[in-house]
C-alpha cells in the first residue's frame, strides 16, 4: 500500500523561489527511504510537504489515499487530521525548533496530549520512550539547558511518544558527535525492525546503506535525478559528483566511501574507486 503519492509537485517559496520541481514519487508502507541531495536541493521542503506543514504550489500530494490540503488538515477532513497526526511524525533538523515546553517531561507528553490518548496510556508511553532512549535523568531539565545530542534525543522522544507509523527525519546526524550518531543509527535499525516507514533526508553518505533500502536523489535543480538501491546509488560516483554530494577526492575502500582532505597545492586528476 502506498502511504505517500506525489504527482508533478512543484513548490515555490514566496511564490517565486523554486524548491521542488516536477516531483513524482510513491512511498510504500514499511519502506525505509533515504532522500539524498546537496544543501538547498529540496529535501527539507519535501519532508514538510509529507508532514502537511506546507502544501504544493501545484501538483498533488496524497497521504493514505487522501489529498493533503490545508482545508483537509485544518478541520474539513472529519477524523482525518487526528488520524494523520497520529500516523506521521517529523523530527526537524534543528532540534531547538521542535522544543518549547518548560521541561523534558512536558515536551514528551505534549504530542499525546493533543491526540485524546487516555492519560494512563500517555504516562506509560512517556516512561517507555524515556527508558528506550535512556533519558529518564533528563525529565525535569529545561530543554534549553541540554547538549545538542540530548536535545536530539528529546526531540526524537517527543515524536516517538505519539508512536507514529511513519517517521520523517531531516538531516538527523547534523551536529551530533560520533557516539550520538552511532546511537541514532542503531535506534533507526531497531525502528526498522518494528515495521515503521522511515524517510530520512540527508547528505550524510556514511549512514545511507545502513538505514535505507531505497534512495531517491535530488539534483540542485530541485528535481529527482535518480531512484534506486543504496548500493547502486552509492556506487554511481559520477551521479554523486554531479549532484554535488562528493568531489573528486572521495575514495572508496571496502565498499565504503571515505572523504580524504587534500591540500589545495596537490593536484589529483583521477578518482579512486
Amino acid at each position: 500500500m502506498s502511504i505517500f503519492e506525489l504527482k508533478n509537485v512543484n513548490y515555490l517559496y514566496l511564490n517565486k523561489i523554486p524548491a521542488l520541481n516536477g516531483i513524482s514519487l510513491s512511498i510504500e508502507e514499511g519502506e525505509q527511504v533515504a532522500i539524498l541531495g546537496a544543501n538547498g536541493s529540496g529535501k527539507s521542503t519535501l519532508l514538510k510537504l509529507l508532514d502537511g506543514l506546507i502544501f504544493p504550489s501545484s501538483g498533488v500530494v496524497k497521504a493514505f489515499g487522501k489529498i493533503l490540503t490545508e482545508n483537509i488538515l485544518d478541520g474539513d477532513g472529519g477524523d482525518f487530521p487526528q488520524f494523520f497526526r497520529k500516523k506521521v511524525g517529523l523530527i526537524f533538523q534543528n532540534s531547538e525548533a521542535q522544543l518549547f515546553c518548560p521541561t523534558v517531561l512536558d515536551e514528551i507528553k505534549f504530542g499525546p496530549l493533543q491526540l485524546d490518548i487516555p492519560k494512563e496510556n500517555i504516562n506509560q508511553r512517556v516512561n517507555d520512550v524515556m527508558e528506550m532512549l535512556n533519558i529518564e535523568n533528563l525529565k525535569d531539565r529545561a530543554p534549553y539547558t541540554l547538549s545538542g545530542g540530548e536535545k536530539k534525543k528529546v526531540a526524537i522522544a517527543s515524536v516517538l511518544s505519539i508512536n507514529p507509523d511513519v517517521l520523517l527525519l531531516d538531516e538527523p546526524t547534523n551536529g551530533l558527535d560520533p557516539r550520538t550518531q552511532r546511537w541514532l543509527v542503531e535506534l533507526l535499525l531497531e525502528l526498522r525492525k518494528s515495521g515503521k516507514t522511515i524517510i530520512i533526508a540527508t547528505h550524510d553518505l556514511d549512514i545511507v546503506e545502513e538505514v535505507s533500502e531505497r534512495v531517491v536523489v535530488f539534483g540542485e535543480d530541485h528535481r529527482i535525478v535518480a531512484n534506486g538501491t543504496p548500493q547502486a546509488i552509492m556506487n554511481d560516483i559520477d551521479l554523486l559528483m554531479r549532484v554535488n554530494l562528493i568531489h573528486e577526492h572521495y575514495h572508496k575502500h571496502k565498499e565504503i566511501l571515505h572523504k580524504h582532505r587534500h591540500a589545495h597545492s596537490l593536484e589529483h586528476d583521477h578518482v579512486h574507486v
